[in-house]
């Protein structure tokens, strides 16, 4: 890197991001989460429970209800084969096999209050069992119902960023662009980007990062309803401005996304964030469109498929 460019970095004054310029590593996932891990309390008050399952994909958080149901039953399924499966009628006594799957049925029918009643318990200690079982059904599926309704109730921006960002021509210079979409049928509006540049320096020997906020083209749109291609471009006020393909590459970068939209459904303001880091930035290359025309030009086609399509391109000097 050159040295007049570190002697620039100096004399910046870091912007309040809310990172310490001491911080390592990725500052925000893909995911748009911060990258931090929290010492110094338990795993119970570290984690907001509530917010983990909602932040869970779909896939997982159905996986781990299934896994979840499955273990509890066969926990209690365990309870009754100990206390007796002559404290159960009805229970097919042919082989074990056939009492502990006719058991695990009879746990699954407490546990979600079907009770079909060819299997019931007899004795006091069964019968308390699936009294508490029955309850501790009420409780798991009422929890349950309330993380599906949250999960489906919750505002989300939906948009899909980029995966890369690039450097590419612009306007007689040079821009750094990245792109993102709206996958699902929300409408947004009075959409607006922030974007800060964490770049990695080196001072007495000690790594540290300054903070930058990147002005862009456009930092607001009317309606987010295609692709928005962020554009910061590279001039004078731009912290990259005398990069070189090489400096791009070899400077410890991420740059920082936040997006904040109006869903007008929700009639509630959505944020989604996203970050680049060198390694996900190409030098010398534009975005390929990923809107067009139908054939009967009634109708534009947003092709999400193209989201992270790119063309080399030499830039201008």
């Amino acid at each position: 890197m050159a040295g007049g460019f570190r002697n620039k970095i100096r004399q910046k004054n870091a912007e309040n991001s809310g990172f310490g310029s001491n911080a390592s590593g990725r500052f925000i996932n893909k995911g748009g989460l911060p990258n931090v891990q929290r010492r110094g309390v338990n795993v119970f008050n570290r984690l907001s429970w509530y917010h983990t399952m909602l932040n869970l994909s779909s896939f997982r958080f159905i996986s781990y209800l299934v896994i979840a149901y499955i273990l509890i039953n066969i926990v209690f399924a365990m309870v009754y084969y100990l206390i007796g499966v002559e404290h159960l009628t009805g229970i097919d006594k042919s082989d074990p096999l056939n009492e502990f799957i006719d058991v695990f049925f009879f746990s699954s029918q407490t546990f979600t209050t079907v009770g079909y009643g060819r299997i019931a318990p007899v004795g006091f200690m069964a019968s308390l069992v699936a009294t508490f079982e029955a309850f501790l059904g009420l409780l798991t599926f009422a929890i349950a119902t309330g993380l599906f309704y949250g999960r489906f109730s919750r505002p989300r921006a939906y948009l899909r960023f980029s995966d890369i960002a690039v450097v590419a021509p612009f306007q007689g210079g040079s821009a750094l662009m990245f792109r993102l979409a709206p996958y699902k049928n929300n409408a947004l509006t009075d959409a607006d980007v922030i974007v800060s540049a964490a770049i990695e320096v080196i001072e007495n020997g000690v790594p540290k990062s300054n903070f930058y906020r990147l002005e862009t083209q456009l930092n607001k749109i009317n309606t987010l309803a295609l692709n928005w291609t962020v554009v910061h471009r590279i001039d004078e006020n731009s912290p990259f401005y005398g990069f070189s393909e090489d400096d791009f590459k070899s400077t410890d970068i991420e740059l920082i996304v936040q997006v904040r939209a109006f869903d007008e459904v929700f009639s509630n303001t959505v944020v989604q964030r996203s970050s680049y880091i060198t390694s996900e930035i190409v030098y010398g290359a534009r975005f390929v469109p990923m809107y067009y025309p139908d054939k009967e030009n009634l109708s534009t086609i947003l092709d999400l498929d193209k989201i992270n399509e790119y063309q080399k391109e030499d830039l201008l000097r």
